[in-house]
């Protein structure tokens, strides 16, 4: 008789010390309806309570979409379910020879996966019997003896492929974010579905909620409450863990009640949007144009986005306006690590190339860009504006399509990755969402900007004074 997840969670010899007592009560209830496995009494009430259903499970669902609050046990649960699949399964006469069974579970990063992957081992190094499975241990991967094998990976749609898989964590859905696509989390479990085809395999994603779009909120908006194979919970961090104490979560309120609702009470957050969608960035960008060649006779600015820690590029954006039409001719990025002296040499270098004197800046980058841009010639101007109303300006522009940008996949993500957040006193800032990065964007919305400025070096020329009211017109020194 095959071991169910209720006595995984409760038997004494497995992991009843950890997980059968009253703080994870609520747990054993919606793990137990997702296998499928009769409710007694509290857990029916609870089952109701957390996934919106009126009626007792029936059977094992395909898909568990848990939205929970943070500390609310998710990594612990989520290294319980990878051991349960792992080591309490045989999935032996459904492998082809030599092939394994994989449990993998899926972080937003690197530091997030080896945090649960930690969880794991514990948990089979806890257990003498289960210990005794392992064949094979390293930092991001177990084999164990019944040829299965849990492995922690970051989000990404290009890594999953290749694995037979059994069963997929999705920890932290609702934070993936990706330099090559807008929607990760949508491309990922869309290229991890046909690996699990073969096993049956069950998806579980568990996440603190979020902003409502991707593949998290779509699953709650589409499922929660509705009764079929894909389930869908909702429960605060209290629910779940009860041993949190309250007042880390009315604190919380007290300092920001958007952000704790969603990170403490598992809502959804209302005051979180996405600022330009993908269709308006796709229409402005020219398909093919990577960099446009400095002419003659153009005027050309620049602005830059120094990079102000490890883990930020140094950016610098060109471009020059033609009729109503802002052109962003060049494009250049340098990720850590770098010498912020050679990147100056570079930068400069070309700002030249596009008789560019002076370039505009983030004004928190301090003096030490405007010393390196002195010693090599140019002129290193203060923006007038935060990077937040950079973007707001820049909005109109790409919405009736007078800016074109080049094909630049990079630009294109972060772009679509802003949002665009409300605070309570009712003012707007734009910046990049958890995890993502908008230095890039920051420079192009910065030469956008300066480059659609009407140009300051004016004086005035009388052009007819033989009326008692002269007639003045605008004559620009320059020529532009």
């Amino acid at each position: 008789m095959s071991v169910t997840i209720r006595e995984v969670m409760t038997d004494p010899a497995l992991f009843g010390e950890q997980f059968g007592g009253e703080s994870f009560a609520a747990w054993r209830a919606l793990l137990a309806g997702f296998y499928g496995l009769p409710l007694d009494d509290d857990e029916l009430a609870a089952w109701q309570d957390l996934t919106g259903r009126e009626e007792a499970p029936t059977g094992a669902a395909d898909e568990f979409w848990l939205v929970v609050g943070r500390r609310g046990g998710k990594s612990q649960a989520a290294a319980l379910l990878a051991v349960f699949e792992a080591a309490f399964h045989d999935y032996t006469d459904r492998l082809s020879p030599g092939e394994v069974a994989t449990v993998m579970v899926l972080a937003a990063d690197r530091k997030q996966a080896r945090s649960v992957f930690r969880y794991i081992s514990g948990l089979l190094h806890s257990n003498p019997m289960l210990e005794r499975l392992i064949v094979r241990e390293d930092k991001e991967s177990l084999e164990l003896a019944n040829r299965t094998a849990i492995e922690v990976h970051t989000a990404s749609f290009r890594t999953v492929r290749g694995y037979t898989v059994a069963c997929c964590i999705a920890d932290e859905v609702a934070f993936w974010r990706s330099d090559e696509s807008t929607n990760p989390d949508t491309e990922i479990l869309n290229a991890i579905r046909p690996a699990m085809a073969s096993l049956d395999g069950k998806l579980l994603a568990l996440s603190s909620p979020y902003a409502r779009r991707g593949a998290l909120w779509d699953a709650y908006k589409r499922y929660y409450g509705k009764a079929g194979p894909i389930l869908v919970a909702q429960a605060p961090s209290r629910t779940m863990n009860p041993t949190l104490p309250a007042r880390v979560v009315e604190q919380a309120m007290e300092r920001d009640a958007s952000a704790a609702k969603a990170e403490y009470l598992a809502e959804f957050r209302t005051d979180v949007e996405t600022f330009v969608s993908r269709e308006v960035v796709d229409a402005c960008t020219m398909p093919g144009r990577v960099e446009l060649p400095p002419v003659e006779g153009v005027r050309y600015v620049a602005f830059t986005d120094p990079s102000g820690g490890s883990k930020d590029a140094w950016t610098l954006a060109i471009a020059h306006k033609e009729a109503d039409v802002v052109i962003v001719d060049a494009l250049r990025s340098r990720k850590p690590p770098f010498s912020p002296e050679a990147v100056v040499e570079e930068y400069a270098a070309l700002l030249k190339q596009y008789r560019a004197s002076k370039v505009t800046g983030d004004r928190y980058a301090g003096e030490f860009p405007r010393e390196l841009f002195a010693k090599r010639g140019i002129t290193y101007q203060v923006a007038d504006r935060p990077r937040s109303d950079l973007y707001r300006d820049t909005l109109p522009l790409l919405n009736s399509g007078r800016v074109e940008l080049p094909d630049n996949g990079e630009l294109l993500q972060q772009f679509v990755g802003l949002e665009r957040r409300t605070s309570r006193a009712g003012k707007d800032s734009i910046d990049h969402g958890p995890g993502g990065h908008d230095d890039l964007a920051n420079s192009v919305a910065g030469a956008i900007i300066t480059a659609n400025k009407p140009p300051t070096n004016i004086i005035f020329e009388c052009l007819d004074d033989s009326g008692p009211e002269p007639e003045w017109q605008p004559f620009n020194l320059f020529g532009y």
